[in-house]
């Protein structure tokens, strides 16, 4: 059929394997529009094939009524025949046996005295009018015969077209379960090459928010060095006073504290909660806001914290940037009042950053309010 040989040279242009060029899911997202546009195209003459069978099987009914009523009025012709033949045939015998005296119709011969001349041309009356009627009788039959025959052909014209219709249209509906299939694989690939390439994005940003974190940190190591061997050098060259009576510089600050014997922990325990939803007020793995994450994790160690970022950032011990270690506390907003988050090293931390987010571990980010790192003593 034209349709099969149509569709199906469609069906063979369409290609169920991964595009292997650089840009793939613009490639895979092509290839869905254009399967796409076949299946609404089969779908629009889907529609139009079922309307054709609807008409068809209007057809069908139409011809079958015909065909009924046409035996039915043959049935009733041959009826009406068969009992007037019956009732004239009747009539002629009795009027033969009572010499014609039985009927109005044969009172008109009773005047003749040759009553079978009377019976003679009565019964060529009588036999004529059966044989007239079975005449008229034969005419109606042999048309409606004909009629009947035309109709058949007519009929079994009709359920051929019908069948070659419905055909068409299974067809056309299996060519389209067909497409719709191979439409569903194309869009399973592109979902996971957009997974892929969200995954692969998300890993190169933190890459880079990590690279550039630990170049910070790196550059303020290398600065605090640098200041530590440029007082070590002048108190070296004074004698430990000033030679000029001047005052004397600045000492560095004092080594930040050691990290809390159960810091390593807390990591591990707000790792262990990666993909829990951000909740409001949330410090449980229900679900966790950003201190509550904090004060969840150190509590696993022992560790009390305030459930505040604001109070958290009092209750820990300020330190340089250079000095950061995995467990210490980002801090963002004025007094750290805004967000905390926990560095677990390699320039990421882990944060519970919003509604709608999940926990996650990114790149630590030194901007966007960023006040400075607290240790937890």
């Amino acid at each position: 059929m034209v349709l099969a040989s149509t569709l199906g040279a469609t069906s063979a242009a369409i290609s169920t394997s991964v595009p292997a060029a650089a840009d793939q899911i613009s490639d895979a997202k092509a290839q869905a529009a254009a399967i796409t546009s076949k299946i609404q195209a089969i779908d629009a003459q889907r529609q139009t094939l079922t309307g054709q069978v609807t008409a068809a099987d209007y057809q069908l009914a139409q011809l079958k009524g015909q065909i009924a009523a046409s035996q039915s009025q043959m049935a009733k012709d041959q009826a009406t025949v068969t009992k007037d033949q019956s009732q004239l045939r009747s009539q002629a015998i009795s009027d033969y046996t009572s010499s014609g005296t039985s009927s109005q119709v044969t009172q008109m011969f009773t005047s003749n005295v040759n009553t079978s001349g009377i019976r003679s041309e009565y019964s060529s009356i009588a036999t004529g009018n059966v044989t007239t009627t079975i005449a008229h009788l034969h005419t109606a039959q042999v048309q409606l015969q004909a009629t009947q025959t035309a109709l058949q052909q007519q009929q079994a014209q009709a359920t051929a077209t019908r069948a070659t219709l419905a055909g068409a249209e299974n067809q056309a509906s299996a060519l389209a379960s067909q497409y719709q299939g191979t439409l569903n694989s194309v869009n399973a690939n592109i979902q996971s090459l957009v997974q892929q390439q969200q995954a692969a994005d998300a890993a190169a940003a933190k890459a880079a928010a990590a690279k550039a974190f630990n170049d910070k940190v790196a550059a303020a190591q290398a600065a605090q060095a640098q200041a530590a061997a440029q007082t070590t050098a002048i108190r070296t060259s004074s004698g430990g006073s000033s030679s000029s009576g001047g005052s004397a510089p600045s000492v560095p600050t004092a080594p930040p504290p050691p990290l809390a014997a159960g810091a390593a922990g807390a990591v591990q325990a707000a790792e262990s909660q990666v993909g829990v939803p951000y909740v409001w007020g949330g410090s449980s793995p229900a679900g966790f806001d950003c201190s509550g994450l904090v004060a969840w994790a150190y509590a696993q160690v022992g560790i009390s914290l305030p459930h505040f970022s604001g109070a958290q950032y009092n209750d820990t011990t300020h330190i340089p940037l250079a000095d950061i270690q995995p467990g210490d506390l980002l801090f963002y907003g004025p007094g750290g009042s805004d967000h905390v988050a926990m560095y677990v090293g390699g320039g990421s931390m882990i944060e519970a950053p919003y509604t709608g987010a999940t926990v996650h571990i990114t790149g630590v980010r030194t901007d966007g309010g960023f006040v400075g790192v607290g240790r937890v003593g």
